[in-house]
């Protein structure tokens, strides 16, 4: 049969488009599956599980609160899952080739003070080890085993009962019932399937390495995503030498929260306080700089926001921007022609946030709005200045959240002048704050506070 790599749809004959996600030259051959034999799997991680017939049970005889998360000693992590590691879940890991997402999970293992065994299908034996040498180690009881064949790894893991299983990667893995190559759509899928039964009978948790396509999505069909728990997405600039890793599911916790690390000789450290590491050193107020507060999850950010406005050479002019929405800047761009008369029609326009970090928090709209006049105008912003708001198509700035703990952050990092929108002054209380709050709800207003 044919199955469409993206969405994982069947059919008999091979097809241009798939008719279930528009998606086109996405199918590929793959032999039929056969008899899977369910219970001769789950035999061979769990017999006694296997004997015992599925029994249906009421809702209220459902006991809540026994089970104990996991904590590891990597606190960025344990906010992304939702305060650690939920015994029996599964955990799909992906990010670019070389981000990191080997040396992240082998240094959990190292450090988490419990059983945990390692599967590899990439590397062999030595080649962990010297990757683990140059890693911080703690308490962790850790096994490695270069393995491919999924009815093995159940075997071993069922003989030593580790409390975490890593998986690296699951493209790599093969299942003796599905008759095709690795890292083929069926074999994807089933091996997924596989652990997933196995995480949900033994209690083990499990975390999968993914790879990803040229798109930036998750290789292989997206029943990928659906099957497991949690789904993280290990990013970053491999120029700069810090790493994001952000939630895209999370079946135990919120999916808004972010990891930030920085990637150095001997593994990942853990950014405790980012807003010092991604406002960036400049000695001098230079023109196109502006500081905004942004809420990743429960976590206040200050980002500085860096725009570069010159005359175009070139008949269209260029519209640039690295970590924020382009879509978004168009349309700031418009309203800062139709209601501001200030024409970026015939300027080349470049937005850059600074520490390689992409943000899509609404927030973020005043401190573009500041720092594209202060670049057409040449006009720089005080350093001690921040911004928070949103900007509607009318010229409006609308009201944000968490507005309290942006403030505190601004106020803990010596900034001295706030801009937040008019509407967010209602029940705050403005004297508690050590840092002056400069209400405004037009666009106008900060052309006129700042640069007339």
């Amino acid at each position: 049969m044919f199955l469409c790599t993206q969405c994982g749809a069947t059919s008999p004959k091979w097809m241009g488009k798939c008719p279930q996600c528009g998606a086109w030259n996405t199918y590929r051959e793959e032999i039929a599956l056969g008899e899977t034999f369910p219970e001769e799997k789950r035999r061979t991680w769990s017999a006694e599980t296997a004997r015992l017939a599925a029994q249906a049970t009421p809702l209220p005889a459902i006991r809540t609160g026994t089970i104990q998360r996991l904590r590891t000693p990597d606190e960025e992590l344990n906010r992304v899952l939702g305060g650690g590691i939920v015994p029996g879940s599964v955990v799909l890991v992906g990010g670019q080739p070389g981000i990191g997402k080997s040396t992240l999970l082998l240094q959990v293992a190292l450090q988490i003070p419990a059983k945990v065994l390692y599967i590899s299908g990439e590397e062999s034996e030595e080649q962990i080890k010297m990757r683990a040498d140059r890693l911080p180690s703690g308490q962790a009881d850790c096994y490695v085993l270069t393995e491919t064949n999924t009815a093995k790894i159940f075997q071993q893991a069922n003989q030593l009962r580790p409390q975490l299983l890593i998986v690296d990667s699951i493209q790599t893995m093969s299942s003796p019932y599905v008759e095709s190559a690795p890292g083929g759509v069926a074999q994807v899928r089933e091996c997924a399937a596989e652990f997933l039964r196995f995480a949900k009978d033994t209690g083990i948790a499990v975390f999968l390495i993914g790879h990803i396509n040229k798109e930036g999505d998750l290789a292989g069909p997206k029943l990928l995503e659906h099957i497991v728990d949690c789904v993280l997405q290990f990013e970053g600039d491999r120029h700069y030498t810090y790493r994001l890793l952000r939630t895209l599911k999370n079946r135990f916790g919120s999916t808004d929260e972010l990891g930030i690390y920085e990637m150095r000789s001997d593994g990942l450290r853990q950014v405790s306080n980012p807003s010092e590491l991604l406002l960036s050193q400049r000695e001098e107020s230079l023109s196109g700089c502006a500081v905004a507060a942004t809420v990743e999850g429960l976590r206040p950010l200050l980002i500085e926001t860096q725009a570069l406005v010159s005359r175009s050479v070139y008949g269209t002019p260029q519209r640039s921007a690295t970590g924020f929405d382009m879509r978004r800047l168009q349309m700031l761009l418009a309203v800062l022609e139709k209601r501001c008369d200030y024409f970026f029609s015939t300027s080349d326009v470049f937005l850059n946030l600074a520490g390689g970090i992409r943000v899509d928090d609404p927030a973020l709209d005043l401190a573009v709005i500041a720092a594209l006049i202060s670049s057409l105008l040449d006009i720089s912003i005080p350093s001690d200045v921040c911004f928070a708001g949103e900007v509607g198509l009318s010229g409006e700035i609308r009201a944000v959240s968490r507005i309290e703990q942006r403030i505190a952050e601004a106020a803990r990092l010596g900034f001295r002048q706030m801009y937040i929108p008019r509407l967010n002054a209602k029940g705050l209380s403005m004297n508690k704050f050590s840092i002056r709050l400069e209400l405004v709800s037009k666009v106008d207003e900060i052309r006129s506070s700042l640069f007339l």
